[in-house]
C-alpha cells in the first residue's frame, strides 16, 4: 500500500522545515525509535525534552545528542517512570512549571512482551500500566499546556494491537488469570489506540484545538524487545532483525515524528510503513482495524482509565 500523499517514497523527515521555537516532549527517548526522533527534530533546531526512566541513560543520551549537534542544541531529560502514577503526576507538574510551551507530545515509551506477570506500584499489570495507564494521566495533566501552543498529541501504537482478544478484557484486565505475554501487550496498545480515538471524539465535541495523531514504527531495530522481552523473543527478533522485515530504529521514527510536524493529516487514522505487511518501506497512512475505534468499548475504556488512575479529565 502506498500512500499518494506523500509519493512512492513516502514521508521522509526532509519535508520539515525549522522548527526553531518549538518544544517536543518525548517519553522513552533515549534508545531506540524515541532517541532517533529526537535526533531528527534537533537537527531541525527543535527543543526536545525526554522523559526517561534511567538517569544514566539519559545523561549518556544527552551527551551523544550534544556531541552531535553542539553544546547549544536544546536537549534536557527528566526522569520519569511511567509504571508509577506518582512519578506521572510529579513529573507532569513540573513540566508545567518549567517547560512553558509543548508543540506536540510524543507517547513513545513502552515495554513490551513482559514474559512473567508483573504488576506496577499500583497494581496494575506492568504493560497496561505503563503504556497505558501512565501515558492516559501524562496527556490529561499536560492537555491545557499543549492546547496553549496548538499543538499534538502522538500516540506511538503497534501492529501488536492485532495479536491479542482484539477489544479490552474489562472482567480481567491485569490478567490475574490465563496471563500471556503477547495478549497482554497487545491489549495495552490497543487500549492507547481506543484512548487516542476516544480522545478525538471528545476534542472536537468539547471545541478544543489541539490534534491527536496515532502511528506505529513497523518492525525496527529498537531496544524495546530487548529490555522487557523474555529470552526466547529476544532470540527471535534478533534472528528477524537481520532479514528485509525489520529497518532501522532511524526508520521507525519517521512515522511519529511526522505525527509530530505534518500538517493536513487525519486524525482517525493509523501511520506508519506502507510496505510488506505494512512492517516496513514507505512512510505514510497504513491499516486501521474498525475495532480499534469500536465505540461503546472506548467509551468503557476512558471511564475505567479514570476510575482506575484516580484521574479525571476536564474536557
Amino acid at each position: 500500500m502506498k500512500d499518494a500523499l506523500f509519493g512512492p517514497a513516502g514521508w521522509t523527515p526532509d519535508r520539515i522545515d525549522s522548527l526553531a521555537g518549538k518544544t517536543f516532549v518525548i517519553t522513552g527517548a533515549n534508545a531506540g525509535a524515541g532517541f532517533q526522533a529526537a535526533r531528527i527534530l534537533l537537527s531541525k533546531k527543535a527543543r526536545v525534552v525526554m522523559l526517561n526512566r534511567s538517569a544514566e541513560k539519559s545523561h549518556a543520551a544527552v551527551n551523544d545528542l550534544q556531541q552531535e549537534f553542539g553544546t547549544t542544541a536544546e536537549v534536557s531529560f527528566i526522569r520519569m517512570d511511567l509504571a508509577e502514577l506518582a512519578s506521572v503526576r510529579a513529573t507532569a507538574e513540573e513540566i508545567s512549571r518549567t517547560v512553558p510551551r509543548i508543540d506536540a507530545l510524543i507517547c513513545n515509551a513502552a515495554i513490551a512482551q513482559v514474559p512473567g506477570r508483573k504488576l506496577t506500584p499500583d497494581r496494575f499489570e506492568s504493560q497496561l500500566g505503563t503504556n497505558h495507564y501512565g501515558h492516559f494521566v501524562l496527556c490529561g495533566m499536560l492537555f491545557d499546556r499543549i492546547e496553549e501552543s496548538g499543538g499534538r498529541i502522538v500516540v506511538v501504537a503497534s501492529l501488536g494491537y492485532k495479536m491479542g482478544l482484539r477489544t479490552i478484557r474489562f472482567d480481567d484486565m491485569n490478567w490475574d488469570v490465563g496471563y500471556s505475554a503477547n495478549p497482554a501487550y497487545s491489549q495495552s496498545k490497543l487500549a492507547q489506540m481506543m484512548f487516542a480515538y476516544e480522545l478525538q471524539d471528545r476534542v472536537k465535541e468539547a471545541g478544543r484545538h489541539i490534534e491527536i495523531l496515532v502511528c506505529h514504527p513497523g518492525s525496527s531495530a529498537t531496544s524495546l524487545i530487548k529490555t522487557s522481552g523474555g529470552l526466547g523473543t529476544r532470540i527471535m527478533f534478533g534472528l528477524m532483525s537481520l532479514s528485509p522485515l525489520v529497518q532501522s530504529a532511524e526508520k521507525g521514527a519517521y512515522p511519529e515524528v511526522m505525527c509530530a510536524t505534518e500538517e493536513g493529516l487525519e486524525q482517525r487514522a493509523l501511520y506508519g510503513p506502507t510496505g510488506r505487511m505494512e512492517w516496513v518501506g514507505p512512510v505514510g497512512r497504513g491499516t486501521l482495524e474498525p475495532y480499534a475505534y469500536d465505540k461503546p468499548v472506548m467509551n468503557r475504556l476512558w471511564e475505567r482509565s479514570e476510575k482506575d488512575t484516580g484521574f479525571s479529565w476536564s474536557l
